[in-house]
């Protein structure tokens, strides 16, 4: 039977490509961003996951704003990356995993949420940067799942469904047949406001008890609404529901292994965590 082995949660701010295209990140500005990942390499060296399951968001490449699913599957032979032109240029394809996308598809779709499943999807930096800070060597050993919420366009899911999303994944995972070990990626975020008034808008104490919530108190963000989350986040720092999906995916009591917050990587909170099963 397939099992949840951990989540890993990540920002997959566009600039990151660039840092590690040019090799800059050991500079001052980079360094405490990029610190947080030996230890991620070191579980994932140990633990040896299968499977990815990417919970990310589309940023135009496939579903522009006249044409925007709430929830999207991808289940593809690969995965080619269409980097928007900031990041890593070239990336080798990612594998999918035909047989466990097209059972979350049916799973969840029997579950009553209304999935739009694609059988051809590139992906962006929300997808490509998280899975290339994970195995810097661009060698991917893994198989691959992405999973679209959409954080773009109002109205967008509540932060309760992506929640109950992240759990029907987690139900779906288990009754896999095949022996396999998943890691589930949550991306994006955390808090940060690209336009508008509020350009720049950071909220550091959301943050923080925002990713404390995720061991101690799982469901704590699904209080919000969309436009909450938006007054405390930024319009862009929605993207958390990527992280909740993730979290919900494990069921049960979770223990915080690695966790790292930096602030600002091109306006925008960076952080990451890792999580596992509790003993």
């Amino acid at each position: 039977m397939a099992k949840i082995v951990g989540v890993v949660t990540t920002s997959h701010v566009p600039a990151i490509g660039g840092a590690i295209h040019k090799g800059i990140q050991h500079e001052p500005y980079w360094k405490p961003f990029f610190d947080g990942f030996p230890k991620i390499r070191e579980w994932l060296a140990k633990v040896k996951p299968d499977v990815a399951i990417v919970v990310n968001n589309d940023h135009g490449l496939n579903f522009f704003l006249d044409k925007m699913p709430t929830f999207a599957i991808g289940a593809a032979p690969e995965y080619k990356n269409a980097d928007e032109g900031w990041g890593i240029p070239v990336l080798p394809p990612f594998k999918g995993n035909e047989d466990l996308s097209w059972h979350l598809a049916e799973s969840l779709i029997g579950d009553e949420f209304d999935m739009v499943t694609c059988q051809e999807m590139v992906v962006d930096h929300a997808f490509t940067l998280p899975i290339a800070l994970l195995y810097p060597d661009m060698k991917w050993p893994i198989s691959v799942v992405p999973i679209n919420v959409n954080t773009v366009l109002f109205p967008t899911p509540s932060a309760k469904r992506c929640y109950a999303l992240g759990q029907a994944i987690g139900r779906a995972v288990e009754a896999f047949p095949q022996d396999l070990k998943v890691v589930v990626i949550g991306t994006g975020g955390l808090s940060h406001q690209l336009e508008g008034e509020r350009a720049g808008f950071i909220n550091k104490e959301f943050d923080i008890r925002f990713m404390d919530s995720l061991t101690g108190d799982p469901t704590w963000a699904t209080q919000y609404t969309d436009r909450e989350l938006v007054k405390h986040t930024g319009t862009q720092g929605i993207e958390l529901l990527n992280w909740l999906t993730a979290r919900a995916t494990m069921s049960g009591k979770v223990t915080e292994l690695h966790r790292n917050y930096h602030i600002p990587i091109s306006n925008t909170a960076a952080a990451t965590m890792l999580l596992e099963h509790a003993a």
